[in-house]
């Protein structure tokens, strides 16, 4: 082989056209094709007139210089290679106008979208718009039209006058007299069991967490319905005891009081999950630095942890705030016996007599109530502005405060606490299903399983209540899945004003109340749907389109988080080897999303199939669920029946719970709320 410099100096004396030589290496190859090159060439002048109109450059091209052959060395050494044609730059003429020109012409822009289009991250370019589209559709097209719904009305005149009605003004007192109320109670238990649990080196934090969190996972008539048991003179649990107040006494929980004291029992995780998260990531080198200082525990907490945690203090009680303001199920266990009625519960029963003016009417209490919700989360916005909570040093789960001989006391204030708003509701929730009827004591003697009995195999509403229920939650969690992953994907992957959009977009229907959702809904999708006529109001597909807008929000958490979790190399590797969006999405990114998608699916299914709020305003005869069951049961006087069926519906949110908890090693880290 000719040494380089050799090469180097045969390839300077090769003219620009040299002659032809029929016995070198291909030549007489090239002279038989030269009049089929020919016409080919002739061919494409033609095609890219016809196509572009560009005269101009066919004209550019022909004064191009022609490319010389390689040298016969040269082109033995590298023979089998194929080297990609490089553009030739003349001078006066760049690249950039060579490819302005190309791209003139409504033809050519014609031909360029035939193509797959892909963006720079790699996905297709219609995925953005699919996924944004989804969440319009579930988020803001049915929020608009509530307050379209609500400028009419008050444009109109016909619902303005609800406004200024007595009923209106009496539920707007006892709704935020209720809301306040148990926000304060929810500070207090949440501070107190957060504090304790991430700041000190108690024993059986796992287990405090996740029972502290039952009461969020427990539908909220449950928990109102367990309450009442346990309290008033025919209390089974307190008559088997011999602590029942005699007959006559009133129920201490029909009262604005009772309303309060179970929203605040509710809410308590809230702010429990809002201020242990921001004390899990605060500097414990401060808290060391000040105790070798020599400052009392006491002085540490002043100075220091109550200004590190007062943003999940304010956080979490703006959230237990605004849950307060939109709960349904406790102020309707609780206020409508007593005729104290709340926002929602007068929503309710407006929506329950219906007349002309109803749409209207509705229309306005809920943007009323979504009023009240936002200025809620602004006071929020506004305590936590101008003020800095950027936090230097190293953050870590070890206990700040060594409790010594009070951690005894401490760990038996927490349980004795957890007995009180748990166990003993519980308790007397089982021993109402397990008696005959309401106010007879629990004994071997009038013990029986008839409830249980009569709700799984004769009552035909509770039946329909039960499979309803599973098809929605069953049909939510995993339905949500294809519009969580690629949406997850996105933020992820995307940075810009339509991907902030999009995240406020599915953050705001679960931050609304439910009960406006609802009639959201209803003001959407009353009329027949566009181009198809048919409505789904009235059925359980307006149940199922809620839910998909209520639990988006949860259904993309832990999704999100597998995919902060997931390393990029790992899907650009993928992608440099040329594997399109749907190959890497199915071998490599799906698998390692899969334990994150079944915890969605199992929180999603949790919390949809106790949910009551959304579907007390959209469930009509043979699409009731079990929400509305207990709550029916109850208004009924069947207390037996809807005991046996609260006892079904909390096993049943224990046992997924502890399939959570079961598989948590396999889950991303911050899917399960109740662990660090």
């Amino acid at each position: 082989m000719p040494d380089t410099d050799e090469i180097a100096r045969s390839g300077r004396r090769v003219p620009c056209t040299p002659a032809a030589d029929p016995n070198a290496e291909g030549g007489s190859g090239l002279k038989k094709l030269e009049r089929p090159l020919r016409v080919l060439s002739k061919a494409r002048s033609w095609l890219r007139f016809a196509f572009d109109g560009a005269m101009e450059e066919e004209a550019d091209r022909s004064r191009e210089p022609s490319r010389a052959p390689l040298p016969k060395p040269l082109t033995r050494t590298l023979r089998g290679f194929e080297v990609p044609p490089s553009p030739y730059v003349t001078e006066g003429r760049s690249p950039k106008a060579n490819s302005s020109k190309a791209g003139t012409g409504w033809r050519a822009a014609y031909f360029r979208l035939r193509g797959p289009r892909m963006s720079a991250g790699g996905e297709p370019a219609w995925l953005l718009a699919a996924v944004f589209g989804a969440v319009f559709l579930l988020s803001a097209l049915p929020l608009i039209r509530l307050g379209w719904a609500g400028i009419k009305g008050l444009e109109g005149g016909e619902a303005v006058g609800v406004l200024f009605e007595a009923a209106t003004f009496a539920a707007l007192r006892n709704t935020l007299i209720t809301a306040a109320g148990g926000t304060a109670i929810s500070l207090f238990v949440g501070a107190l069991f957060a504090f304790v649990v991430a700041l000190t080196d108690i024993r059986g934090k796992l287990a405090l967490s996740f029972a502290f969190m039952l009461p969020m996972m427990i539908p909220p008539q449950v928990t109102a319905l367990a309450w009442v048991e346990m309290s008033g003179p025919s209390s089974p649990l307190l008559k088997t005891l011999g602590l029942a107040p005699p007959l006559g006494s009133p129920q201490p929980l029909y009262s604005l009081a009772g309303i309060a004291l179970l929203l605040g029992v509710q809410h308590a995780p809230l702010v429990f999950l809002a201020i242990r998260a921001g004390l899990a990531a605060a500097p414990r080198d401060g808290v060391e630095a000040a105790r070798l200082c020599g400052a009392s525990p006491w002085r540490v907490l002043s100075d220091i942890v109550l200004p590190l945690s007062s943003p999940g203090l304010i956080a979490g009680a703006a959230i237990a705030f605004v849950s307060g303001i939109g709960n349904f199920g406790i102020p309707a266990i609780l206020g409508i016996p007593a005729s104290i009625e709340t926002l929602p519960t007068l929503i309710f029963s407006r929506f329950a007599s219906f007349g002309s003016s109803t749409f209207g009417e509705i229309a306005v209490l809920s943007t009323l109530i979504a009023l009240i919700s936002a200025a809620g989360l602004l006071l929020q916005q506004r305590a936590l502005k101008r003020r800095d909570y950027r936090l230097i040093g190293l953050a870590g789960a070890r206990a700040a405060f060594t409790l010594g001989r009070m951690r005894f006391a401490a760990e038996a204030l927490l349980w004795t606490i957890l007995a009180l708003l748990l166990v003993a509701p519980l308790l007397a929730l089982v021993a109402s299903s397990l008696v005959p009827a309401y106010g007879v004591p629990l004994s071997f003697d009038t013990m029986t399983l008839n409830a249980y009995g009569e709700i799984l195999f004769r009552q035909s509403m509770t039946l329909t209540a039960l499979k309803n229920s599973l098809f929605l939650a069953s049909a939510a969690a995993v339905g949500l899945l294809a519009v969580t992953v690629p949406a997850g994907y996105l933020l992820v992957t995307r940075r810009g004003r339509l991907a902030s959009l999009m995240a406020i977009l599915i953050e705001i229907p679960y931050a609304l109340p439910g009960i406006v959702l609802a009639v959201a809904f209803i003001l959407a999708f009353a009329a027949p749907l566009p181009l198809i006529g048919v409505s789904i109001y009235g059925t359980i597909w307006i149940i199922l389109a809620a839910y998909f807008s209520s639990f988006l929000a949860v259904s993309l958490k832990p999704v999100m988080s597998a995919f902060l979790q997931i390393d990029p190399s790992l899907e650009e590797a993928a992608r440099l080897a040329g594997a399109g969006f749907l190959r890497r999405m199915r071998d490599v990114l799906l698998p390692l999303l899969a334990p994150a998608a079944g915890a969605s699916v199992i929180l999603v299914f949790l919390i949809a199939a106790n949910e009551l709020t959304v579907s007390a305003l959209l469930w009509s005869a043979g699409t009731q669920t079990l929400g509305v069951a207990i709550f029916n049961l109850d208004d009924s006087g069947s207390s037996d029946l809807a005991s046996a069926l609260s006892v079904l519906v909390v096993v049943m949110v224990i046992g997924l719970m502890a399939a959570l908890e079961f598989f948590a090693k396999y889950l991303p880290e911050g899917v399960l709320p109740w662990r660090n």
